[in-house]
């Protein structure tokens, strides 16, 4: 059973406190403003940084291997890993002294689009199931869900290998309503939850493709603008792999599940099925002490990464995009 309340970080797991050393830091309590560099951290941060740079290549490489980090490269290269994850580790750290996840509620998205056997490249996906799974992160519970389906208009007939790997027959999607009607009723849903106004939030995907490719491909098909509440969002995949530390192809959803000691419920390529798995491995996570934020965004049509280190925003409260000119 899911616990009620969050997890206080004191009892985290598996939380690496990043101190070079004790005597290497410097514990000021000296009164500051949370969000300038007269911050304490800050100064911690910037000694420890001295420290950094009279350690020899040796003594880099020793500190690396001991933080389960890459130990190659020249000794610039080395002082900038080992600068950049003790700052890491010590803003996620104070994050954590707050006692605050970085959202309220966490909206898990995974489409289902349309879909042909080997995927030829000049073929056009459109969004065919629009699910969403709304995690709160202070009871660490799926609160609610969202599923609609949608009806293609390119390739409105599902080929036999779409039906077959999704499970959405031709009569579902004949039946549903276009793209735009459908994201005017996801935006009336969240609105009606008050995210963006009373409550923060932040999109998450299991992968990039959902934002980058499938919804921004689909708002081109449907002549709308990209919604602005999707330009940012967590990929679970990344932050799965950097917190538990394993590589990239240890991120695929079932095995995700499977190293969690979970199984998958529900219909694989079921949208709605595959998000409530992933919403699972998500409160999973921020049980272990992982602060989920965004890791991703797209910019002019380009996928781009989240600095871990730039402010942390949720997303803006959702409104219906413009169609394009």
């Amino acid at each position: 059973p899911v616990p009620q309340a969050r997890p206080r970080p004191r009892r985290v797991r598996g939380r690496q406190h990043c101190r070079i050393s004790d005597q290497e830091t410097n514990d000021k309590t000296s009164a500051a403003s949370s969000n300038d560099f007269s911050d304490p951290i800050y100064k911690e941060i910037a000694i420890t940084n001295g420290y950094i740079n009279r350690m020899t290549r040796e003594e880099l490489r020793s500190k690396l291997a001991e933080f389960k980090l890459e130990t190659r490269g020249v000794k610039d290269v080395l002082k900038k890993r080992l600068k950049n994850y003790y700052k890491k580790q010590k803003l996620m750290q104070k994050e954590h002294i707050s006692g605050d996840s970085c959202y309220d509620y966490i909206c898990v998205v995974d489409f289902e689009a349309t879909c042909e056997e080997g995927n030829p490249p000049e073929f056009v996906h459109e969004i065919i199931e629009f699910p969403v799974v709304l995690v709160n992160t202070r009871t660490l519970e799926i609160e609610d869900t969202f599923q609609q389906y949608v009806k293609p208009e390119i390739n409105p007939k599902l080929s036999d290998f779409c039906i077959s790997l999704t499970g959405i027959t031709q009569d579902i999607v004949d039946k549903a309503d276009i793209f735009p009607q459908v994201l005017q009723n996801v935006i009336e849903w969240m609105r009606q939850r008050e995210l963006g106004t009373k409550y923060s939030y932040c999109m998450l995907t299991d992968g990039s493709w959902d934002m980058s490719k499938f919804l921004n491909i689909q708002c081109r098909i449907s002549r709308i603008k990209y919604p602005s509440f999707a330009k940012k969002w967590i990929n679970i995949r990344k932050s799965y792999g950097n917190f538990y530390k394993v590589p990239r192809n240890q991120t695929k959803l079932a095995i995700m599940l499977e190293n969690l000691g979970m199984n998958y419920d529900g219909r694989p390529h079921s949208g709605l099925d595959d998000s409530k798995n992933i919403a699972r491995i998500a409160i999973r996570m921020l049980q272990d002490g992982c602060d989920l934020r965004v890791n991703e965004r797209i910019h002019g049509g380009q996928l781009m990464t989240v600095s871990s280190s730039v402010p942390l925003e949720g997303a803006p409260a959702p409104q219906m995009p413009r169609y394009r000119n």
